[in-house]
């Protein structure tokens, strides 16, 4: 599914490099033929500031634009930035998103603290009123442990009823202990505490723009088709049972 070549390739030329590598990953991971909507959470605590003014939050979210390209056809991402609460929800599309990132970033103000679980909610909002029946990968970046960590987790619970499987990455020294709670939350006990493993985390170091294209989306696409089989399997993505 998703649009063809041509059509990123007169929309979007700038992207014509990373869509290619976006279906490479697909392909390796038996996802190439499916349909799905792909979402962009941002982190915008305080310390985040370095990657947005040296550019490397705007080159991830093009590499995010161009894996939607390829799993869905109306080459949008919708966009939640937060912080200690919703900053702003925007979209980027191959129409407009050169220098899109930092002037939205610019926009929204002062940087706050990290609270995951807002945004979280964002997002199911964001996907319950849009009417979508199709899965949906959240590609949730954030250089830190939230504040809240129980709300966190139990919205990441909470979500696991719904077509959604969220992606976090983390931006930073791979060995932070910041990152202890995303790889706890990636191992929250099924069907304990939800019913299918909705979630994946890696890090993807301390200068992001340094990881070859083919290697982040292959780590960004690593639990996608698992969940996909065990989320038809439980009846949270309904007529589907199993990965195409």
């Amino acid at each position: 599914m998703g649009l063809s070549l041509e059509k990123v390739s007169a929309a979007a030329p700038g992207l014509v490099s990373l869509y290619k590598s976006a279906q490479v990953s697909l392909d390796k991971a038996g996802l190439g033929g499916i349909r799905a909507a792909v979402y962009l959470v941002l982190d915008r605590s305080g310390s985040m500031r370095p990657f947005y003014r040296d550019g490397t939050v705007q080159h991830f979210a093009e590499q995010v634009l161009a894996l939607s390209a390829r799993l869905d056809d109306d080459g949008v991402v919708p966009v939640v930035f937060f912080s200690t609460g919703v900053d702003g929800v925007a979209e980027l599309s191959l129409t407009d998103y050169r220098g899109r990132i930092a002037e939205l970033h610019e926009a929204y103000g002062h940087l706050g603290r990290t609270n995951y679980h807002l945004a979280m909610k964002a997002v199911v909002a964001h996907y319950q009123r849009s009417g979508a029946v199709d899965p949906a990968l959240v590609v949730f970046q954030t250089d830190g442990g939230p504040t809240s960590r129980r709300a966190a987790q139990e919205m990441l619970c909470l979500a696991a009823e719904l077509p959604l499987y969220w992606q976090f990455v983390g931006f930073g020294d791979p060995e932070d202990r910041e990152f202890a709670f995303l790889r706890r939350m990636d191992e929250l006990p099924v069907p304990a505490r939800r019913p299918v493993d909705n979630a994946g985390f890696f890090p993807a170091g301390r200068d992001p723009r340094r990881v070859a294209d083919g290697a982040l989306y292959d780590r960004m696409l690593a639990g996608f088709p698992t969940w996909i089989d065990a989320a038809g399997a439980a009846g949270i993505l309904p007529g589907r049972t199993g990965t195409p």
